[in-house]
């Protein structure tokens, strides 16, 4: 007995439209998390320094910010100095050398941005650089 040519074979959309929903949202949270900073940090002026656009930043780099109360943060989360070294250690041992932007707010007392900094180097990281605010639109910082 032959087959009969009329049958049609079905697929099921089902899983794929589940995993394409599961995609989307993960490059949603992630996308998050990789904009997330301390909007309460109140940068220096640094109309001498060298001028990066975001699609100019270093390959890799790792962003911790300092508020003014001393408050170390990276994806707005809080973490402690030794948290911070931890973390940097970890990605060293995975990916090699990365540059750190430290962006502390201008009022914060230097001890906590050389715990950070002091953080870094202990694990190997030398490559640590400052953000800074080119033109201050409103005028002088209070």
């Amino acid at each position: 007995m032959a087959r009969k040519m009329t049958e049609n074979p079905q697929l099921d959309m089902t899983p794929m439209i589940d995993v394409v929903f599961e995609l989307i949202i993960f490059f949603v949270v992630t996308l998050k998390m990789a904009q997330e900073k301390d909007e309460t940090i109140r940068l220096e002026d640094g109309k001498h320094g060298i001028i990066l656009t975001p699609e100019e930043l270093p390959p890799g780099h790792m962003i911790v910010d300092i508020a003014k109360n001393g408050r170390i943060s990276m994806c707005n989360g809080t973490m402690t100095p030794e948290q911070v070294g931890q973390r940097v250690k970890e990605r060293y041992r995975r990916y090699g050398e990365f540059p750190v932007l430290i962006r502390a707010d201008y009022r914060v007392k230097h001890e906590y941005v050389a715990r950070v900094m002091n953080a870094c180097t202990a694990n190997g990281i030398w490559k640590i650089a400052f953000v800074a605010v080119q033109d201050r639109k409103s005028g002088k910082p209070k």
